[in-house]
């Protein structure tokens, strides 16, 4: 699914020029552009998925596969020794800015 308005869905299927450092068939991973540390990775998949209210049963593989890019993309930023944060922001109340689902990667204070 792709939602025209999303900036997301316009980023993850190459409609907006973005450096990313990871694709595959179902997900994108690209620097934020306004980090909150030395390393802020945005893990996106490329399906339009509204927030993590908006997740089925269906999506397990999804977002597991999401965590274990995570890993890797530490590991490949340097910041899987000295620790990370993994974070979803859900709805604004919970900090959700960009209405399509999202995995934060923040770390790289201590390296």
């Amino acid at each position: 699914m792709y939602d025209d308005n999303c900036i997301f869905c316009k980023i993850a299927h190459e409609k907006l020029p973005t450096e990313f450092l990871f694709t595959n068939d179902n997900l994108v991973v690209f620097k934020d552009i306004k980090p909150h540390a030395p390393v802020h990775l945005l893990i996106v998949p490329k399906r339009h998925i509204r927030s993590i209210n908006d997740i089925s049963s269906e999506d397990s593989l999804l977002i597991a596969e999401m965590m274990m890019v995570a890993r890797d993309m530490a590991e490949q930023a340097g910041v899987k020794e000295s620790g990370y944060k993994l974070l979803f922001n859900v709805e604004r109340g919970g900090g959700q800015v960009v209405f399509h689902l999202h995995l934060h990667l923040i770390g790289g204070w201590i390296r």
